[in-house]
């Protein structure tokens, strides 16, 4: 997947590490899930075109959000932007919001990976 298709703030330079997999497994739901999103983006997303009156569009608002904060609350942020996606939309910019205490890092693919240390 294109990581240009992305907002600058859903990707990042982080790299993962195998002295990191035992804090990267609690996060392994929220990055299945990205991986999921990442594949409609990649198929699905392109037949319908640009057809969003929201930027980001709503997947990308939707990895956004699961990035942030986590399958289950990303999901259901990602449910209520759908929902106020219509046709009589004002649309225009509405980002994800971004979680107060946000303590990992994104790859360049958009994953999430565990806080490197200094």
């Amino acid at each position: 997947m294109s990581t240009s298709t992305l907002p600058a703030a859903s990707i990042g330079t982080a790299r993962f590490s195998a002295s990191d997999l035992g804090q990267a497994i609690p996060l392994l739901p929220r990055n299945a899930l990205l991986a999921l999103l990442h594949g409609y983006r990649a198929t699905i997303s392109h037949t319908y075109g640009d057809v969003c009156r929201y930027y980001p569009s709503c997947s990308a608002y939707a990895v956004g959000a699961v990035q942030q904060h986590g399958a289950l609350k990303g999901s259901a942020l990602a449910a209520l932007r759908i929902a106020r996606c219509h046709p009589w939309a004002a649309g225009g910019v509405d980002d994800p919001p971004a979680h107060k205490h946000f303590r990992h890092e994104l790859t360049p693919h958009g994953f999430v990976v565990p806080l490197g240390k200094d």
